[in-house]
């Protein structure tokens, strides 16, 4: 074992007993209600899964094994002359709840470079596309072909113990995320530059850096890259890309299912695409002004005609938080330190210090702050990633962290096939019956 697993499964040996008295002293414990509301409203808020990964908090935002963002930003090693920290320390952070050491993380790097070799076939895969193909379809096909390489189908067909499932995860999940970003980077050029050709991984760069690197970015992109990947890492396990992995995974599905359907969640547009309609949203206004910085009234009229047409302002507003996002803060010093001057970024900029106030004196959203969508596909455009639909991609790579992390606890911890009870609309409206001719008595 190499020194995360080890690690690892020291905090899997202390961590079982947890569930297990939990489950035999409290196994009857009622924790929530549930409305009429929230069964037909996509279950939102129903306390009903498991995760040590990550927790939203709704005024501090995203906490990874407790840690803030900011924290985990500051704590976690980084690269020699980087700004932002290892990916692989954040792996290993989420599975163990430590923060690595500068030697840890090292390690870590030089086993995630041994496993980012990619079987010239998924290349074929890759290549079979049509030039017009979006590229989350190539890329849930191009995880899909690698499960022929999954050691935990080919284990669990030859009989493992239910106690070492995790361990065979561990190994499929690891492997796979030393590939997506060179799979990805692979996607982009084949579809957006042909001309160039592919580029080999570099072997003395980390993850982050490697990923910049075959994109054919130069530097701060690693940071970039960096950055982008650890603040998408995980958001709770109740959304869809998030869920939808960790559904899949409870039917025993290898991980190589699991994340294919995860990145197909994520490729709807209520869930990952809302960063391309912030950007779409600033262009058109960024054009109504002639590319001049609007004045504050400009930009309140143009703000209330957006909202008055029965539109929301994109980029603003969360389901859980009450607060700015941490995500959006940690890329608007970014840019204020790397991109001051980038047009969209003062945009941006602007909309900021006029948006919230506007939203509350409306009055519907519950949340007026930005969230990470609000800027995440300016920072991409102004290093010439400027193809909406790659956007996802990014998101897809980075998101597997999490959800691959979680997937690894769900099989130590022996979690069971997840399945809940549905209704039908009769059995729902009898159920609220008596509250009915109680109301119409009174």
């Amino acid at each position: 074992m190499n020194n995360l697993k080890e690690k690892l499964y020291q905090k899997i040996q202390e961590h079982r007993p947890r569930i297990t008295q939990l489950l035999e002293e409290h196994g009857d414990t009622v924790i929530d209600n549930v409305t009429v509301a929230q069964v037909i409203g996509g279950m939102r808020g129903i306390k009903s899964l498991v995760t040590d990964i990550s927790y939203l908090d709704p005024f501090e935002g995203i906490r990874y094994r407790g840690f803030t963002l900011p924290e985990v930003l500051a704590k976690l090693p980084k690269p020699d002359r980087a700004n932002m920290p290892f990916v692989e320390g954040l792996y290993y952070l989420l599975l163990t709840g430590e923060i690595p050491t500068k030697e840890e993380v090292e390690s870590l790097v030089v086993d995630f470079k041994n496993r980012r070799v990619v079987p010239r076939y998924v290349w074929d895969v890759i290549d079979a596309f049509p030039s017009n193909s979006h590229p989350m379809a190539i890329l849930s096909a191009a995880v899909m072909s690698l499960e022929r390489e999954s050691h935990f189908s080919s284990n669990y067909k030859n009989g493992i113990n239910k106690m070492d499932y995790w361990s065979t995860t561990y190994e499929d999940a690891t492997n796979l995320l030393a590939k997506m970003p060179l799979i990805g980077a692979y996607i982009y050029n084949k579809l957006y530059h042909p001309e160039k050709g592919h580029r080999y991984p570099d072997p003395s760069l980390d993850l982050g850096g490697n990923f910049a690197y075959m994109m054919g970015k130069d530097s701060p992109y690693d940071d970039v890259s960096r950055m982008y990947f650890i603040i998408h890492a995980d958001h709770e396990s109740g959304n869809v890309s998030a869920h939808t992995g960790h559904l899949v995974a409870s039917s025993l599905s290898d991980i190589y299912y699991a994340t294919s359907a995860m990145i197909n969640g994520l490729a709807g547009p209520l869930h990952g695409l809302a960063n391309q309609e912030v950007l779409r949203w600033l262009q058109g206004l960024m054009e109504q002004m002639k590319g001049e910085i609007p004045s504050e009234e400009d930009l309140k009229a143009y703000v209330w005609d957006t909202l008055n047409s029965g539109q929301v302002i994109p980029g603003y507003g969360h389901a859980v938080l009450r607060k700015t996002d941490p995500r959006y803060t940690v890329q608007r010093e970014f840019c204020l330190k790397n991109m001051p001057e980038d047009p969209l970024f003062k945009y941006v900029d602007a909309l900021y210090k006029v948006v919230p106030d506007i939203l509350r004196e409306q009055g519907k959203a519950k949340n007026p702050w930005p969230n990470v969508d609000a800027q995440s596909g300016v920072v991409q455009w102004h290093y010439g990633v400027t193809q909406y639909d790659f956007y996802t991609v990014l998101f897809a790579i980075g998101r597997s962290f999490g959800v691959l992390s979680n997937i690894i606890w769900d099989r130590a911890l022996g979690y069971p096939l997840e399945r809940p009870k549905s209704i039908t609309t009769e059995m729902l409206e009898k159920m609220v019956e008596p509250k009915n001719e109680l109301a119409s008595m009174t």
